[in-house]
């Protein structure tokens, strides 16, 4: 279906639950070269519950598993409606869902983004394009990240397009090659600590910069195996919850030392994960909103240009990009790098759901 403009709804869930965003987008390509345009864009909070079974479902057995796929499916699909009829939408060519992750072990050949069924094509009355992950971990590839042709497409100005959000992840330009992996866990681990003290999240990061760094967990963490492997590399919450928050919880300190402890980890983290330290470096995702993050950033970082972009892109950039891949499958043009993945090959990767 290749047209010069699109109307797609990029829909996206992340590891750090803070809900479902959604975002109309227009997008529109001329000479080969793709615009976009961000109409309306909203995030719906997942509640209480919600946020427990989605944190818990690593656990859960197959049967379960399958459960909560159908029951997730329905709720997506009533937000995704919602947000339709909210804003009037008309003449949308699809829905680009990535559903939310829930088992991520690509060294298997196994990946688990829930909501993704078929019947989300007939619950919404949309034709839907999702489930990005998984023809890429057949290929062989890591199933993330899946952002970096966007940046490619989209961002291509910067050298550097970073996400912190559940995860830090980057992508760049090397050799002709776009490539791009996870970093460290992010958010995942910050709000576990926020919430602790009956926090959301640690806003701006005023609890962790009221900590000590204690240098003896900051090494172990720097020393986990992980961060010497190369790339393509991924990370799941399987690699928080069994390595990551058992060694934090190892030492006995208090949580706004933890705080402190991890950020600096991640800034650490990201200073070594990037070759060129004097270049441009694109921020987005809820951590660039954590002033103290940034700043532990730019203490790694002193020659680098640090550029954060208005809101809308900042908090619906994933959205976007997801909406550009489903507009990608739907052209049958390429949407995933094997460059970035490690698969054999580039590839449309996605499933077509029609209403």
């Amino acid at each position: 279906m290749k047209k010069e403009s699109y109307t797609i709804i990029g829909v996206m869930s992340g590891t750090s639950l803070d809900g479902v965003d959604l975002a109309q987008i227009e997008f529109t390509i001329t000479n080969n070269q793709w615009n976009f345009e961000i109409i309306h864009c909203e995030t719906i909070a997942y509640n209480r519950s919600w946020i427990s079974i989605l944190k818990n479902a690593i656990t859960f057995a197959e049967d379960d598993l399958q459960e909560l796929n159908h029951d997730y499916t329905l709720l997506l699909s009533s937000i995704i409606s919602n947000f339709i009829e909210k804003h009037q939408i008309k003449d949308i060519d699809a829905i680009s869902s990535h559903g939310h992750t829930i088992l991520h072990q690509p060294h298997i050949g196994y990946t688990l983004q829930i909501g993704n069924l078929p019947e989300i094509a007939k619950l919404t009355k949309q034709t839907v394009v999702c489930d990005f992950r998984v023809q890429d971990v057949q290929l062989g590839g890591q199933g993330a990240p899946l952002v970096p042709i966007g940046d490619q497409i989209l961002f291509s100005k910067y050298n550097y397009c970073m996400n912190l959000g559940g995860f830090s992840n980057v992508s760049f330009e090397e050799n002709g090659n776009r490539i791009a992996f996870d970093i460290s866990p992010v958010n995942t681990i910050l709000n576990y600590y926020a919430n602790q003290l009956g926090m959301d999240y640690d806003d701006k990061g005023q609890i962790s910069s009221t900590g000590e760094i204690q240098n003896e967990l900051l090494k172990e963490l720097n020393s986990l195996n992980f961060y010497q492997q190369k790339y393509p590399k991924s990370l799941g919450f399987e690699f928080v919850k069994e390595i990551v928050l058992p060694m934090i919880e190892s030492y006995p300190i208090a949580i706004k030392d933890k705080l402190a402890t991890f950020t600096e980890h991640i800034a650490v983290q990201i200073a070594l994960a990037l070759p060129n330290k004097n270049s441009t470096l694109f921020i987005t995702g809820g951590g660039a909103y954590n002033d103290y993050l940034i700043e532990s950033i730019k203490n790694h970082l002193p020659e680098m240009k640090i550029i954060i972009p208005e809101a809308t892109i900042l908090e619906y950039k994933e959205a976007l990009i997801f909406g550009l891949l489903g507009v990608l499958k739907l052209r049958e043009e390429v949407n995933v790098l094997g460059t970035v993945t490690g698969a054999k090959k580039n590839h449309s990767s996605g499933f077509v759901y029609f209403k």
